[in-house]
């Protein structure tokens, strides 16, 4: 029979198959010329689909693989090791993602573009992780029973008042962190509602690990889905003004009328059923490494699409100029250059670090010497200035 406790290999296949397809989704978006984008063409419509999908998976099994650790341990609260990592993650995450965003010649000339401040992925995924910590903590200390009620809670809370706060600019906020909340201003990413399908995939993570030695675990958990995920992408509108009809509530209509968030819930669920169903297939090293190894890929992918640093990315060069066949061709290149490389960091990472800490020691060495004269200089011209306008004492 198959071990319920084992490594949850088609969660590294579904972090995988959604950091892939990220990167194909960001190539072509990006450098496929806007005439081919035709909403009339069957192909595009169906890719600029499943390119949909890409970030609720993502966002899901973020929050569904980070759980199912924090809680997989015997500790709680404080005492949980998990949580002083998790709060080490988060903050690398947000870190990672302003520095992406860095512009080494603005900073040089001593300035810094708007575009460092906007929100993405990693910032997202970062304070999620916070917030679950947070309701974490708030759980064990009051009932432990209120984590799945909390986490469930509130990704329906921010799931159906989207229609409300999305609207909404925060203009009372700084920019910097306005940018956490509207998409106003340019973010791609906001924490609203996104932070919805990481406590969903919290979610899960909990249900997952309370059943997990269940004898027929798999077999229901893909029907359920199954089901759920046909009703959401099907059914959900129709619930929604059913209840609007019914209480006379606009907001219920305004879900309906816009009702991706569902909608892409549902397809989550589909994504979650297909590789629970076909798990026995996908434990190939090479997939599970790519799951694993989601934050370097995203990393690499992104100084060479955007230019991280420099600017001097494929974005700044053939922005909206490819035709499809150079696009497609150039997005299987790149995914594979990405996961690649990611890889070959991966296996090299310990050695790198030690010549990265090892090269640093050495240039510190050989600086030293001329901080300390370059000091010495200094001291010695502002004593000079301060006795010349008489601040100082003469002999």
């Amino acid at each position: 029979m198959e071990k319920k406790t084992a490594r949850l290999f088609f969660i590294d296949a579904m972090r995988a198959w959604a950091i892939l397809m990220m990167l194909q989704g960001h190539f072509i978006d990006g450098l496929l010329d806007v005439a081919f984008k035709d909403n009339t063409n069957t192909t595009y419509t169906i890719w600029k689909y499943f390119r949909g999908i890409t970030a609720p998976v993502f966002f899901t099994v973020s929050g569904f693989i980070f759980t199912y650790l924090l809680i997989k341990v015997p500790q709680k609260g404080w005492q949980n090791p998990r949580v002083l990592k998790g709060i080490k993650r988060g903050l690398q995450l947000l870190f990672i993602g302003y520095l992406l965003r860095a512009n080494l010649f603005g900073i040089l000339k001593g300035e810094i573009y708007d575009a460092f401040f906007l929100v993405d992925v990693l910032h997202c995924i970062g304070l999620s992780l916070l917030g679950i910590i947070g309701i974490y903590l708030l759980a064990q200390k009051t009932n432990k029973a209120l984590l799945s009620t909390l986490l469930l809670g509130v990704t329906v809370l921010l799931f159906l008042f989207e229609p409300l706060y999305e609207k909404w600019t925060f203009g009372f906020l700084p920019q910097a962190l306005a940018n956490f909340l509207t998409r106003a201003n340019g973010s791609v990413f906001t924490i609203i509602p996104w932070f919805g399908y990481t406590t969903f995939g919290a979610f899960l993570s909990v249900l997952f690990t309370r059943y997990k030695n269940h004898k027929f675990l798999y077999e229901y958990a893909i029907l359920l889905s199954l089901l759920t995920g046909i009703v959401l992408i099907f059914f959900s509108s129709d619930l929604f003004l059913g209840l609007s009809d019914l209480t006379g509530a606009t907001l219920f209509e305004a879900i309906a009328m816009n009702n991706y968030l569902f909608i892409r819930l549902g397809d989550v669920f589909l994504v979650f059923a297909v590789f629970m169903l076909f798990r026995g297939l996908m434990t190939h090293p090479t997939l599970l490494k790519i799951g694993q190894s989601t934050l370097s890929i995203y990393i690499i992918h992104f100084i060479i699409l955007y230019g991280s640093f420099t600017g001097l990315g494929l974005y700044k060069f053939f922005h909206h100029q490819l035709s499809p066949m150079i696009a497609i061709s150039g997005a299987i290149v790149f995914m594979i250059v990405c996961a690649f490389t990611a890889l070959q960091y991966e296996k090299n990472k310990v050695m790198i670090k030690s010549g990265i800490s090892i090269g640093t020691k050495q240039l510190y060495q050989n600086l030293q010497p001329w901080y300390s004269f370059s000091q010495k200089l200094i001291k010695g011209y502002l004593s000079k200035v301060l006795r010349s306008v008489g601040r100082t004492k003469t002999n």
